[in-house]
């Protein structure tokens, strides 16, 4: 079982060895394993959520491993905001379809923009998390 501080050790780990000024936080309310917030550059998880999904996404990777599979698409969220300048109004406003449209793009390029950082050993997990991911959704 990972605990808060495993997690938020790891998280912080990987936000300096890359770099990258992001804030982490703890969030016991978050629905999902973990989430960036773009305006407040904040990545977010939940502890229960994190277990609960490593025991849906059964891969033979370390703990640790798993936490950063996971972390590596959230950090390609911040990389895809960073990179792209996309119009988040449509999320609130926009018409089903071009909600959809545009979760589907961000999602999308997440996955592509953590997989360019990811270590080469963790890449074949990472794509199979993706895979599981996509079949979990549906």
């Amino acid at each position: 079982m990972l605990y808060i501080s495993d997690i938020e050790k790891i998280i912080n780990n990987t936000l300096n060895e890359h770099n990258l000024d992001i804030i982490c936080e703890f969030d016991n309310n978050l629905s999902a394993p973990m989430s960036y917030n773009v305006s407040t550059n904040t990545i977010k998880f939940n502890y229960l959520q994190v277990n609960g999904y490593k025991g849906k996404v059964r891969i033979k990777e370390t703990e640790e491993d798993f936490v950063k599979i996971i972390l590596y698409r959230i950090i390609g969220y911040y990389l895809d905001f960073k990179k792209n300048k996309h119009d988040l109004r449509i999320i609130m406003y926009g018409h089903e379809e071009e909600k959809e449209k545009l979760k589907s793009e961000i999602e999308t390029n997440a996955w592509d923009y953590g997989r360019t950082l990811i270590p080469e050993q963790l890449l074949e997990s990472y794509d199979k998390v993706r895979e599981l991911d996509k079949m979990l959704i549906n």
